[in-house]
């Protein structure tokens, strides 16, 4: 029988705090099997769409992102840590559970009018994507569609942080 995506996810209790049930994605990266299946899979959710780049965030968005891009011919964008990019970047700081963060773009990467998939590795509150569409959209891009491999549903990330955009998850978990 073959294996599904679940099946390689690894469910680790009670991290990083009681109560909470941590789902990682590295397993499903170090398995050749479930990678494959992984990226097959975001693939196919993303047939008849039309776009033109991917963009992916730091650093898991990267894993996944690239070889989306990559298969299907098109240009792959980052979204990274502030500091990390060399050319000129715009920014867009976000709240985090305890605190902000920052993530910033190449201010040429995307030009006007382009049409942009965002992947993503886990959607929880939806904040890292967030700030994202705006950077992309401030570079006169627009977000036609927006996958992730996990989505914690518990957070309504949905109905808050991606109110109004096309968003697809391969697997979904109904807690925190």
């Amino acid at each position: 029988m073959a294996k599904t995506l679940e099946d390689y996810v690894t469910t680790i209790p009670d991290f990083p705090q009681p109560g909470v049930m941590f789902r990682d994605i590295t397993t499903i990266i170090q398995n050749p099997e479930g990678f494959k299946l992984a990226v097959d899979m975001l693939i196919e959710k993303l047939k008849g769409v039309e776009f033109d780049y991917v963009v992916g965030s730091e650093s898991r968005g990267f894993i996944f992102g690239a070889p989306v891009a990559y298969a299907l011919g098109k240009g792959f964008i980052l979204a990274r840590k502030k500091g990390k990019l060399p050319r000129e970047c715009i920014s867009e700081s976000y709240a985090l559970e305890y605190g902000e963060a920052t993530l910033e773009m190449h201010k040429d990467s995307i030009p006007k009018g382009s049409k942009i998939v965002i992947i993503d590795d886990l959607v929880a509150t939806g904040g890292t994507t967030a700030a994202i569409i705006k950077l992309i959209e401030r570079l006169g891009g627009s977000v036609v569609k927006i996958g992730f491999v996990i989505e914690l549903e518990g957070f309504k990330a949905r109905e808050k942080a991606l109110k109004g955009y096309d968003v697809y998850s391969l697997l979904s978990y109904p807690g925190n």
